[in-house]
């Protein structure tokens, strides 16, 4: 069977975030391979306490099992009424795609896909995913900005001033390329309507586009206003996701002081959450490369901490969520992310 163009695309994107990952870990390769940090490194994972890792690993997996109930809750302030054990089994398995299988369909695709199958309110539960994964978000960068503020403005706001300046700088150096893009797009759409088969083209596809975007757009106003009439629920969930997320942070702190990480904890709920946002970005797989970069850079440079010891922390975090996202397999493998019936009504319990 002939590929679409969309497949062809999406497998082309899968591609070049893979080879992100692979130029990262080659990059990271021939950084330790000079001035002995290969043996430095593993002087600094032979001193790491397994006490410590299986208590950060703890405290993760809790913040997973508690992220599951949050998620549960959002479903519920739609009327959706799966079980609590659907929710946290399905919250798993998005963490094992994200973690270990680079496919065209990252986690949060997969749970939102599979999650219609316990409901037949089946836009509104895909839509819970995004909103789920957008509090995540948005707690993260509270958090950071939060501690930014009150422990680091003195220190660190000149650098993140300048970090800004510098990407608005680039943004003015290639102004020349982005003009050049909006002409050939304006240029391909002016040849569409000279040609009476572009004509009928782009009618086809304007049409499409407002059917189904009235739909799309109906469906998130009617879920967004429920959202909005339940700001306690929400209130709640933003909380929950605060706590969850001081929780982990709290842990890794605990493993990097056994790492021999020399930096206040301060650095740690202002660093790990700006990591996870900028590793949310679709630029690698998982956000692999990403995330251990951008941890072991802001420790190195702006907390004084060793290459060695930097880099080992945020590979133990990853290690953390790979271990932690391990039950997403077991989970798959025996099928316990599909309801028992597939036709069950959405007001009453599915597992």
């Amino acid at each position: 069977m002939p590929k679409t163009k969309g497949q062809e695309s999406k497998r082309i994107f899968l591609l070049l975030r893979i080879g992100v990952v692979a130029a990262g870990v080659a990059c990271a390769a021939v950084w330790l391979s000079r001035e002995q940090r290969w043996s430095n490194l593993a002087a600094v994972f032979l001193r790491m306490n397994l006490g410590v890792f299986a208590a950060t690993l703890s405290f993760f997996a809790l913040a997973q099992l508690m992220i599951g109930f949050r998620w549960w809750l959002l479903l519920r302030t739609q009327s959706i009424f799966i079980s609590l054990w659907s929710a946290v089994r399905l919250h798993f398995l998005g963490l094992f795609y994200n973690n270990f299988m680079p496919g065209v369909v990252g986690g949060d695709l997969l749970r939102a896909w599979y999650v219609t199958k316990h409901t037949d309110r089946r836009f509104e539960a895909a839509l819970s995913v995004f909103v789920d994964r957008f509090i995540g978000l948005s707690g993260s960068l509270a958090i950071a900005m939060f501690f930014y503020c009150l422990f680091l403005w003195g220190q660190g706001g000149q650098v993140v001033l300048g970090l800004g300046s510098n990407s608005l700088r680039s943004f003015t150096k290639y102004k020349g390329f982005l003009l050049v893009v909006i002409i050939a797009v304006a240029a391909v759409f002016c040849g569409l309507m000279l040609h009476k088969q572009g004509r009928l083209l782009l009618k086809r596809g304007w049409l499409y586009i407002r059917i189904r975007g009235r739909s799309v757009v109906e469906k998130s106003k009617n879920a967004l206003v429920l959202y909005r009439s339940k700001p306690m629920a929400i209130l709640t969930i933003l909380g929950l996701t605060v706590f969850l997320q001081l929780l982990t942070i709290t842990g890794f702190w605990f493993l990097g002081v056994n790492l021999g990480v020399t930096a206040a904890a301060k650095y740690y709920y202002v660093f790990f959450p700006l990591s996870w946002a900028f590793g949310a970005l679709p630029v690698s797989v998982g956000g692999a490369v990403v995330v251990e970069g951008l941890l072991a850079y802001l420790f190195i440079c702006f907390a004084g901490v060793g290459a060695e010891q930097a880099l080992a922390l945020a590979l133990c975090q990853r290690i953390v969520w790979m271990i932690a996202s391990l039950p997403g397999a077991v989970i798959h493998i025996a099928g316990a992310h599909l309801p028992k019936d597939f036709s069950i009504d959405y007001k009453q319990p599915g597992d």
